[in-house]
């Protein structure tokens, strides 16, 4: 389909699209956390809380290496997956409001604890690791010292929140946690580089929220090495790391055949996803409206980032995009890699001030994920989801007719869009640039 049919049919309804902030944030956190704390009463048993945990844990970053580490145990009736953050969360057309509620409806049974965990497996960190290589959520009992702490800390990229919590004085498991082969087979192997076994785990099928939560409890890596991995390092790790594998997979492999434009909008975020003919290079280009979560000043301007890795990839951390990087190349990788296909990419991630509270990279992942997946733009109201261009794509016979297609539906002008992106301006950048 040409790109002017495609991209006229992904018009959605402005007033489906665009919900007033007002009316979406309310004083709906206040309410959630006012609703915990009397759940949290209610269900705590003395100086202990017993239930369901969902296999999710939390390890924080501060004062590294003796860090915050936590049990995430939902504090509400239900199952406890739908607390665990995954693609589901996704195709549940969860919004904003709707993370929010569910990240403080979790509560982190917290303790301090040195990251070497070689040979730990007993007590409140051995309990945790066993927690988080489980395969389903398991019985516990947590000892609490009774005292509630409703701050939030829900930064960008942390897949699961540090959200209410609870000094833990002891845990117990109640059941025998069932720990998948897979994650067994990389447990026991303790001269296996974590790399590699991050790399077996998802060609066995393990989806990278599942490899976050081994890598992060310390399960991975060479035996002498193995740590506890602050949760919002551990993400961006097993992006990297997969995205990386993947590519490597395509260096070899034919380009794709013409210029392809896709375009999905999740929480506010809209992603344009580029695929030109030619050897793999990547791009991201995020723009961020004012009174954004990212860029809060109402008055300012629209704030740009980006970073970009040519044919051998990166060599150094990306700062401006942070996690948003990864995240979406990841996305991306995996589908050329489904085709067997290489190709030169574009992402441009736009930000309205719909995104009023931060839910982590978790959403740019499956966003992209779903540009080429599932349907082109989304929306948590069932009659505001188009499926009938849902796996279809637009084409333009070249990269920059395409750009020039898209960039009257951007929010900045062509001028700074090709002083921020390399792809857009034509610049070729050599590995030894980064």
């Amino acid at each position: 389909m040409r790109l002017d049919d495609y991209i006229e049919g992904l018009e959605p309804d402005e007033s489906a699209r665009r919900r007033q902030l007002a009316a979406e944030k309310s004083y709906a956190i206040t309410e959630y956390l006012e609703d915990f704390q009397s759940r949290f009463e209610e269900t705590v048993q003395g100086d202990s809380l017993y239930g369901a945990t969902a296999p999710s844990i939390f390890v924080g970053r501060t004062n590294y290496p003796n860090v915050s580490t936590g049990l995430l145990s939902p504090v509400a009736d239900g199952d406890p997956t739908d607390f665990v953050t995954d693609g589901q969360w996704y195709q549940q057309g969860l919004g904003v409001g709707d993370v929010v509620e569910r990240r403080t409806g979790l509560l982190n049974s917290r303790r301090r604890a040195n990251v070497n965990v070689e040979d730990v497996w007993d007590g409140f960190v051995g309990v945790q690791r066993e927690v988080a290589i489980a395969g389903d959520p398991v019985d516990v009992e947590i000892g609490l010292d009774g005292t509630l702490d409703l701050d939030l800390d829900v930064g960008e990229g942390v897949a699961t929140p540090t959200g209410p919590s609870a000094s833990a004085t002891s845990v117990d498991l109640t059941e025998n946690p069932h720990v998948p082969r897979p994650v067994k087979k990389t447990l026991e192997d303790d001269d296996w580089q974590a790399q590699g076994a991050m790399t077996y785990l998802y060609r066995r099928g393990l989806d990278v929220y599942d490899i976050n939560r081994v890598l992060s409890a310390g399960a991975l890596g060479q035996g002498e090495n193995r740590r506890l991995v602050p949760t919002r390092w551990s993400i961006t790790a097993v992006d990297d790391t997969i995205g990386q594998y993947l590519r490597g997979q395509l260096r070899h492999a034919p380009s794709v055949d013409s210029v392809e434009v896709r375009m999905n909008e999740y929480m506010g975020n809209r992603f344009w996803v580029v695929l030109a003919p030619g050897q793999w290079e990547f791009e991201l280009v995020e723009m961020k409206a004012p009174g954004s979560v990212w860029n809060p000043d109402p008055t300012g301007d629209i704030w740009m980032g980006s970073a970009s890795e040519g044919y051998e990839g990166r060599t150094g951390y990306v700062d401006e995009t942070a996690g948003a990087y990864y995240a979406s190349r990841l996305g991306v990788l995996e589908h050329l890699a489904d085709r067997g296909r290489q190709a030169k990419c574009l992402v441009l991630r736009e930000v309205s001030d719909d995104y009023w509270a931060p839910v982590g990279v978790w959403q740019v992942r499956e966003s992209v994920r779903n540009a080429f997946d599932g349907t082109p733009w989304h929306s948590v109201e069932e009659d505001a989801v188009d499926d009938s261009l849902a796996g279809e794509h637009g084409e333009a016979e070249t990269f920059h007719g395409a750009v020039r297609t898209i960039a009257q539906r951007l929010p900045v002008s062509d001028e700074r869009l090709r002083r921020k992106s390399d792809l857009v301006a034509g610049v070729q950048r050599s590995l030894g640039d980064f």
